[in-house]
C-alpha cells in the first residue's frame, strides 16, 4: 500500500511538471509575435502606455506610425529639437539643379539589426517595396527610378518634389533590414528589423509590444547626448484604451511613461508627487470637414456660416481642460508655412457671430418658416450627420458643436464610427461630415487634403488651389515655396470648404526616470538619453 501511495505522488509529479513545461512552450496568440529568442523578460525595463495599438509594425503596411513602432528604424535625415532638417543615416544630400535628382550620401558605420550593412542598394530595395505596397506612396512624390552605387543613392523624380525631404525624415521611408525582407516577406511585420535604437522581441496581440535595446547602436544625432545604445535593457509598450485604467496603472508605478495623458487628469497628476509633466503642441489640427459633394455645403454662404456658428473656446475649455490652442487658420504653429497673418485674417472673419451666420444662411435660402429655431430649404430642415471616432475627447466635442450650430438653425446629428469604417468610406462620400485631425511635418499637408486626387475627406478640389499646391511642391526656395502656401492657405480661409477648430497639446506624463525630453518636430521621446532614476 505504501509502494502504490508512493508511485501515485511520483505520477503526479511528472504530470505537473509535463504540464509546467507545455504551457513554458505556449506563446501568446498574435499575427506579429515573439522573436522566439526565448529570453525571459529583464527587470531592467521601461514600460511605456499608449491608448492605441498599431495595427502593424511595417511601416509600409500603414497610415500611421508613433512612438511605439517608429524606433525600430532609423531615418535617412532627422529634425532637430529647432526643425531644421539634418543628416540622419544619410551624412548629406545633393539636390541637382533642376530639383529632379537627388543624392543621398550614406553612414558606412551603420549596421542593420541583422548585422548587415547599410548600402544603397538596402535603402533602394526598401524604397522599392514602399512604393509598391504604401498606402501613403505621395510621401515619396513622382518618383521615376532609382540608381544605387555602394554609399550613393541617385533618386529621378518627374518633376521636383520639395516636400521629399520631410518624407525622409519619418519611419516611412527609413532602410528596412534587407536579411529580413528576404526572408519573411509579406510578413516582416511579424519579424521586423532595421536600424534603430530598438530591436524588436515580442508582440502580444491586444496587449503589449516589446523590444530590446540595439547594443550595436552608436551613430545618435548630434541633439541627444548619448550616442550609443540607450539605458535600458527593454522596452514595452502597453496599449491601455481605457483612461481611468491607463491612469490607474500610472500611478501605481507599474508603468513609468504615459502618453496622451487625458485631460481631466493632467491637473491631478501635475500635482501628484515624483511625478513630471511635459507638452508639446502637435503637427496638426483637429477640424470640421464638410463632404462638399452634398448639396447642402456646396454654397459657399453654407460654409461661412458653420464657420461662424463656432465659438473654440468652450471646445478647448471644457472638452479638452484648456490643452489646446484654438486655430482659425489651415496650418498650426509646429508646422513650417504656418502663417501669422493668415492666422489673424481668419480670426477676424470668423470669430463667433450668430446673427452674422443666420443672416447668411438666409442668403443662401435657409430660413425658419415654421418657427421651430431650425432652418428649412424647400421644406426640407437643415440637418447634418457627423461622423467621428469613438475617443471620448471627440464625443464632448461633438456634443459642443452640435449645442452651438442648433443656435443657428442647423441640427447635428452625432454618429461614433469604427476608425476603420471612417477611412474606407469617407474616400467614397458616404459621410456628410467629418471630425477629424491631421498629423504631418511639412505643409504639403494641404495637397495631401486638397490636391486633386488627394482629397479623401472634404472631397473639394477646384483648380485655383490645386494649381496653387501643385506650384508649391515644385518649389525647391523655401521661402518661394512658403509664399506659395501662404496665398493656398488664404484661398482655403475664403472659401471654408472645412473649419479648423484647435491644435491640441500633446500632453505626456513621466516618473521614475532621468533624462526624459521630447523632440516637437518629429512628436516622439527622444529615448537616447532616458535612464533610471
Amino acid at each position: 500500500m505504501k509502494v502504490k501511495k508512493k508511485t501515485s505522488r511520483i505520477i503526479k509529479l511528472i504530470v505537473m511538471v509535463m504540464i509546467m513545461v507545455i504551457l513554458a512552450g505556449c506563446t501568446p496568440d498574435s499575427n506579429e509575435q515573439s522573436s522566439g529568442n526565448g529570453d525571459s523578460k529583464s527587470k531592467n525595463t521601461l514600460v511605456i502606455s499608449s491608448v492605441r495599438e498599431p495595427d502593424t509594425i511595417d511601416v509600409h503596411k500603414t497610415t500611421w506610425v508613433d512612438n511605439s513602432t517608429a524606433n525600430i528604424y532609423d531615418t535617412l535625415l532627422k529634425r532637430d529639437l529647432e526643425g531644421n532638417i539634418i543628416p540622419g543615416l544619410a551624412e548629406k544630400y545633393d539636390i541637382s539643379d533642376d530639383g529632379k535628382i537627388w543624392t543621398l550620401y550614406l553612414d558606412g558605420n551603420v549596421k542593420f539589426h541583422s548585422g548587415e550593412p547599410l548600402t544603397a542598394e538596402a535603402v533602394k530595395k526598401s524604397f522599392e517595396r514602399f512604393l509598391e505596397y504604401s498606402a501613403v506612396k505621395f510621401l515619396a512624390g513622382p518618383v521615376d527610378k532609382m540608381e544605387a552605387d555602394g554609399q550613393k543613392l541617385m533618386v529621378y523624380f518627374t518633376e521636383p518634389f520639395a516636400p521629399f525631404a520631410s518624407g525622409l525624415t519619418t519611419a516611412y521611408l527609413a532602410p528596412m533590414d534587407p536579411m529580413a525582407l528576404d526572408e519573411y516577406g509579406e510578413d516582416f511585420g511579424k519579424k521586423p528589423s532595421a536600424s534603430g535604437i530598438f530591436k524588436f522581441e515580442e508582440r502580444v496581440r491586444g496587449s503589449s509590444i516589446t523590444y530590446m535595446k540595439n547594443e550595436g547602436y552608436n551613430w545618435g544625432p548630434p541633439f541627444v547626448d548619448n550616442k550609443g545604445a540607450p539605458g535600458f535593457d527593454q522596452y514595452e509598450f502597453r496599449f491601455i484604451t481605457d483612461d481611468d485604467t491607463r491612469v490607474l496603472e500610472f500611478k501605481k508605478g507599474t508603468t513609468q511613461i504615459m502618453t496622451s495623458v487625458p485631460p481631466n487628469y493632467i491637473k491631478e497628476l501635475e500635482a501628484t508627487e515624483g511625478v513630471e509633466i511635459d507638452s508639446m503642441l502637435e503637427q496638426g489640427i483637429t477640424y470640421l470637414g464638410f463632404n462638399n459633394k452634398k448639396p447642402m455645403f456646396q454654397d459657399k454662404r453654407v460654409r461661412q456660416a458653420i464657420a461662424l456658428g463656432i465659438n473654440r473656446d468652450p471646445l478647448v475649455e471644457f472638452a479638452l481642460e484648456g490643452y489646446a490652442k484654438p486655430l482659425f487658420g489651415p496650418l498650426p504653429q509646429s508646422i513650417p508655412g504656418y502663417s501669422e497673418k493668415v492666422e489673424g485674417e481668419a480670426a477676424q472673419k470668423y470669430t463667433q457671430n450668430v446673427e452674422k451666420a443666420k443672416l447668411l444662411l438666409e442668403e443662401a435660402g435657409w430660413k425658419d418658416t415654421n418657427g421651430d429655431g431650425i432652418v428649412e430649404k424647400d421644406g426640407k430642415p437643415f440637418s447634418f450627420e457627423l461622423w467621428l471616432s469613438d475617443e471620448p475627447v471627440m464625443q464632448r466635442i461633438a456634443q459642443i458643436l452640435q449645442g452651438q450650430l442648433k443656435e443657428i438653425g442647423i441640427v447635428v446629428n452625432i454618429s461614433v464610427q469604427e476608425p476603420a469604417a471612417i477611412t474606407a468610406n469617407t474616400p467614397k462620400g458616404l459621410h456628410d461630415a467629418i471630425l477629424n485631425m491631421y498629423g504631418w511635418s511639412d505643409p504639403d499637408i494641404l495637397y495631401m487634403l486638397f490636391g486633386k486626387g488627394s482629397s479623401l475627406r472634404m472631397h473639394y478640389e477646384p483648380e485655383e488651389l490645386h494649381n496653387l499646391l501643385t506650384k508649391a511642391r515644385q518649389t525647391m526656395d523655401t521661402d518661394e515655396r512658403m509664399k506659395i502656401y501662404e496665398q493656398a492657405q488664404q484661398f482655403l480661409v475664403e472659401e471654408s470648404p472645412w473649419v479648423p477648430l484647435f491644435v491640441r497639446e500633446n500632453v505626456t506624463a513621466y516618473r521614475d526616470i532621468n533624462g526624459f525630453k521630447q523632440n516637437p518636430y518629429s512628436q516622439s521621446i527622444i529615448f537616447n538619453d532616458i535612464t533610471s532614476k
